[in-house]
């Protein structure tokens, strides 16, 4: 049976094709694809850009969504690992939003040598809460979460957009993350969310060395501010930025605050 290609199955995208530039992979969060980082990306010309899809998100192939690979974040590690292989990365910049920020985490624990700086804005560990950990969400708030997506998956993504987006002075923000949204298949919706916020990736944060910043916004309905808190306490040789931004979608709503961040520490 012919495999197949990581590049064609995550739909990757490459900018400034130049192997000597060096390398940023941006890794999109639940509910959004690769556009999301058009806010930002054009402020990185001087760097090789490598844009991919979640599967079951974006335009990545349709077909290759497997309940069991994606059950966890294991499935979205081996796609970002297969990526880097095709593509013979090696001391890339990792910029995560969102899940992706534990994927690259894990990926980065797996093959260190793929990745030399990362970037985690909006990522957490854990999104419940624990005896001495907060991370947002009771696990009756989550039942209510897959509840009202099983019960009209679309009107649940047409109302949580703008409480995850915030900035409601300008509702084209929430508008785009409810389009993406509500083009993931529900049923892949459901099981993809069910594998996120149930997720517990707090023990590995001790196998984890490479320099990283943490991107911390205000108001995030998804990451409370003890979650960035907790991921500094935890990662060695990590900085964190709390950045004047509102909701999960910074890079978004603020992109001047979140390239100046980046650009700050990448140089």
């Amino acid at each position: 049976m012919e495999i197949a290609s990581a590049l064609s199955k995550n739909n990757v995208t490459i900018v400034n094709d130049n192997p000597a530039l060096p390398t940023i992979v941006f890794g999109h969060g639940f509910g959004t694809d690769q556009s999301t980082w058009r806010y930002i990306s054009h402020a990185f010309s001087d760097y090789r850009l490598v844009l991919y899809d979640n599967v079951g998100a974006g335009k990545s192939d349709p077909v290759a969504y497997n309940n069991i690979r994606y059950s966890s974040l294991k499935g979205y590690t081996f796609d970002l690992l297969d990526i880097c292989r095709e593509l013979n990365l090696k001391d890339a910049i990792f910029v995560g939003h969102s899940v992706s920020g534990m994927v690259g985490l894990l990926a980065a624990i797996a093959q260190p040598e793929r990745f030399s700086k990362m970037v985690f804005v909006g990522a957490s560990p854990r999104y419940l809460n624990d005896v001495g950990y907060i991370g947002g969400f009771d696990q009756e708030d989550l039942e209510g979460l897959f509840g009202a997506m099983n019960a009209n998956y679309y009107a649940w993504a047409s109302g949580f957009a703008p409480l995850a987006m915030r900035n409601d002075d300008r509702p084209s923000l929430a508008e785009e993350f409810a389009s993406t949204l509500s083009s993931i298949r529900p049923d892949i919706g459901q099981a993809v969310a069910r594998a996120i916020f149930q997720s517990d990736h707090r023990s590995e944060l001790a196998d984890f060395d490479k320099p990283s910043l943490i991107i911390q916004a205000q108001n995030d309905i998804a990451v409370p501010a003890e979650v960035g808190e907790f991921l500094h306490k935890n990662i060695k040789n990590s900085t964190l930025v709390v950045v004047n931004a509102n909701g999960h979608f910074p890079q978004m709503s603020a992109p001047e605050e979140i390239i100046s961040a980046i650009r700050k520490f990448i140089a």
